[in-house]
């Protein structure tokens, strides 16, 4: 039987709109804002791209990385570009400029992006240093934050719309041979970021 949309927030329109009520993500928020309204993202069964940019709005990273592993190799670069946002959002400074170069060419990208993967890369700086320094306007850092995930479901949205998905699994990718080398290495304890 398939999720049916939360009564308080029954369209794309509706949940979005609150999410944008929300403290805008910018740095690791120890956990989700309003841990209710996950399964509020989930039951709208959008497309994951979309899903996983409102659990970012929620500050749910572990929602919004649980859907976008599955996305992290073309010609997903939305997703790619997500999983980007994601551990910038995280402080995992160096894998979000990773992501970022990987996605500098992309449609997504140049749309959020006018100005260049320059522009992206200092933004990414200035939040480091912000992180670590404490030096930095928060507030314009928050605003950025929340334009360029604002742009990003923009994009989404035009390309996939607001309609329920009810198989997501066109929106997967099967990883190319190097990315899923590093994905084993880094869940196996290899040279990948995280041992588990």
């Amino acid at each position: 039987m398939a999720n049916r949309p939360d009564p308080k927030f029954p369209t794309f329109s509706d949940l979005y709109n609150h999410l944008l009520t929300l403290p805008a993500p910018l740095l690791p928020p120890g956990k989700s804002t309003s841990p209710s309204l996950t399964s509020s993202i989930a039951a709208l069964s959008l497309h994951p791209t979309l899903e996983v940019a409102f659990h970012i709005l929620n500050n749910d990273l572990p929602s919004a990385h649980f859907l976008v592993r599955h996305m992290q190799s073309p010609p997903a670069y939305e997703g790619m570009f997500l999983h980007g946002i994601l551990h910038r959002i995280e402080s995992d400074y160096d894998n979000a400029r990773a992501w970022y170069g990987d996605v500098s060419e992309s449609d997504i990208f140049h749309h959020t992006w006018h100005s260049g993967k320059d522009d992206a890369l200092e933004f990414i700086a200035r939040v480091e240093k912000l992180k670590k320094e404490g030096k930095g306007d928060k507030e314009a850092l928050e605003k950025q934050s929340l334009d360029e995930i604002k742009k990003v479901i923009e994009w989404c949205r035009q390309q996939f719309g607001e309609k329920r998905v009810e198989d997501a699994s066109g929106a997967w990718v099967k990883p190319d041979e190097n990315n899923r080398k590093m994905a084993e290495d880094m869940v196996s304890g290899g040279e990948g970021f995280r041992n588990f």
